[in-house]
């Protein structure tokens, strides 16, 4: 007879919850480190009693906004190559509807996070509760329901039986590396409170094996004879290299066959920017060196990346006229962009394997110097972008983003996601070690910076850890600061202040609009308009009152003076760095499709929209 015990369900859940592991290569480690939550009305005494009462090992972190949390969940599940979470808790309404946005980011980017928001009563007796939204047309409907459109797994528990199927179904969707994402599994406040007598087994301790996808023999000769057709192929370096952790594979892959490697956001830092086959970023937030090769490439060989507008700067980076594309990806919705052939596999599994199948061919690509060529060229603009003097009017981006590169010693990590920073550093910065880029670009989602850098310093506590942000994105969210303090993480948080939404001035300029509701200044009386005078944000008294170590820096000697100081501090830094406004790095050699006017009074706009039906002509339809 199976044995049973009577728990709640949120007792089960966290029961649960401490018994699931992850082996990956034959290594074994527990997957869920903690959990981080906000109490309030049904999980306080739901969750948060099973929480309390003890018997297992699960942490508790206290969040402090919702979205803020589940961002620094999400970074250091990002930081430990998906294979360790941290749960998000929260009440009903507003609780729950404010991990939505990070949900989209977790999805955006193949980043397991689990959300558990409180729900509505099962039982409809007591409705309206607090904070329901009711829908007239259906008593089915709650707030929750919002998280469908950014979850690859949604459910909702209405009897305490159901968790079962729900958390391993969860499970299934967060340890799968093609799969994964946000998983949102809902919890009515009622029934977080209701026992039943569940089985023992649900309990006992499960591995959940995270197993190479092989490349097939027919697979293999598809992807082989391709490459033997291509004279000068270039490799996209992604997220999936890093995750599937085929870094070496890749390089040997290159080395072997003399093909340049370029990156993504997520792939940077996968292979040392040193190596002499590294040639940078590709595409719309790219260098002119990675850039100018995909133009007369006539094979790209994309690994591990979803292919996004950025990367192939809206399907127009790709300019040679006979130009086949080759993806090695585990996801086949991910793999057949671009027309490419698909190629279904874990990426170290296949690059060992095209490697060897190359090898007995005797294949060498037929360039010559133009890889190196171009990454010497490369490498000059970089150090001219960093040796930038101060000039009357100030410090620029690009000089203090050097400064802070240069001090970084090899393992400290970079975080970044949003605004201006993502272009110049996938440009630029040059990392000191293999994972040490953090960069969420696939949602680009102001806020995510401080409170995923806590979560990157929560995942790899001996390394030093330095985000880097906007003013834009640190007003938009730094509730997580709290938490840094709370947990005594030492992060460096690099707040470059440039009075106001620079990357979106510049889109907005470069498509002939006006400067328009892009910059921080206060309401001029004459105009009506948000053009006066400079607003005298002082970023370093708000980080003073959670706490922290504060930094003023106008020059490159106060920021280098700052650093040195820092360097010597137990808890978390901030750095209020005011730098000159449009002080970022400009494209290189590609173009971003975005959705410019058709119609407008001002012939700017106009001129805009011309160019942008010219590049179009350019773009490959696919």
């Amino acid at each position: 007879m199976t044995k049973r015990i009577r728990l709640t369900m949120a007792q089960a859940l966290v029961k649960f919850l401490d018994q699931q592991y992850v082996s990956f290569d034959g290594v074994e480690e527990k997957f869920v480190e903690g959990i981080i939550g906000i109490f309030g009305h049904g999980c306080v005494v739901g969750v948060g009693q099973a929480l309390e009462q003890g018997g297992h090992n699960i942490r508790f972190y206290q969040g402090h906004n919702e979205q803020g949390m589940a961002h620094l969940a999400m970074g250091f599940a990002k930081q430990l190559n998906r294979r360790r979470i941290i749960p998000c808790l929260t009440s009903i309404g507003p609780g729950a509807m404010n991990m939505v946005t990070a949900c989209g980011t977790a999805t955006a980017n193949r980043i397991p996070l689990l959300v558990l928001p409180c729900d509505t009563f099962a039982t409809r007796q007591p409705d309206p509760v607090l904070q329901q939204v009711e829908h007239p047309h259906s008593f089915a409907i709650t707030s929750n329901d919002a998280f469908k459109a950014v979850c690859k797994y949604w459910d909702r528990v209405n009897r305490p039986e159901q968790l079962m199927s729900a958390m391993l179904n969860a499970m299934r969707v967060l340890t799968d590396p093609a799969e994964t994402g946000a998983v949102c599994v809902a919890l009515p406040q009622d029934v977080e409170g209701e026992a039943y007598d569940y089985p023992e087994y649900f309990f006992e301790k499960r591995v959940w094996y995270l197993d190479r996808r092989p490349i097939s023999a027919a697979q293999l000769e598809r992807a082989a004879s391709r490459v033997l057709a291509a004279k000068k192929p270039l490799l996209i370096c992604g997220g999936g290299v890093r995750y599937s952790e085929a870094g070496d594979e890749l390089i040997r892959f290159a080395e072997a066959f003399n093909i340049p490697i370029s990156e993504t956001q997520a792939g940077k830092s996968v292979v040392p920017w040193t190596h002499p086959l590294n040639v940078g970023g590709i595409g719309v937030t790219g260098g002119k060196a990675a850039n100018v090769l995909a133009k007369d490439a006539d094979l790209i060989i994309a690994v591990g990346t979803r292919l996004t507008d950025f990367t192939t700067a809206s399907k127009s980076a790709f300019k040679h006229p006979d130009v086949k594309m080759l993806s090695i990806n585990v996801s086949p919705f991910d793999a057949l962009k671009m027309d490419a052939l698909a190629i279904i596999a874990d990426a170290r599994e296949a690059l060992t394997a095209l490697t060897g199948a190359l090898e007995k061919k005797g294949y060498r690509s037929a360039y010559q110097d133009e890889i190196s060529a171009a990454r010497d060229e490369w490498n000059a603009i970089v150090d001219a972008f960093y040796a930038q003097p101060d000039s009357e009017k100030g410090l620029s981006q690009t000089r203090a983003l050097g400064i802070i590169n240069e001090h970084m010693k090899a393992g400290d990590i970079a975080v970044g996601s949003a605004g201006s920073l993502p272009g110049d550093m996938q440009r630029l910065f040059r990392p000191g070690g293999r994972d040490t880029y953090h960069m969420e670009y696939g949602y680009s989602c102001m806020g995510y910076e401080v409170n995923a850098a806590v979560g990157v310093k929560m995942a790899q506590p001996d390394a030093e850890v330095y985000t880097f942000l906007g003013d834009g994105s640190f007003i938009m969210a730094h509730s997580e600061l709290y938490t840094a303090v709370q947990e005594g993480l030492k992060v460096n948080f690099m707040v470059m202040d440039n009075a106001g939404w620079g990357c979106i001035e510049n889109l907005q300029n470069n498509q002939g609009t006006k400067t328009f509701g892009t910059v921080f200044k206060a309401r001029n009386k004459e105009t009506d308009r948000l053009d006066g005078a400079p607003l005298p944000i002082d970023f370093a008294k708000i980080a003073e009152g959670y706490g922290l170590k504060a930094y003023r820096a106008r020059t490159s000697e106060e920021l280098k003076q700052a650093l040195a100081d820092a360097d010597h501090q137990p808890g978390p830094c901030l750095f209020d760095i005011k730098v000159i406004p449009g002080s970022m790095t400009p494209g290189f050699e590609s173009w971003w499709r975005v959705g410019t006017a058709e119609v407008s009074t001002d012939p700017n706009v106009r001129l805009a929209y011309e160019a942008m039906r010219g590049q179009i002509k350019n773009a490959r339809d696919y």
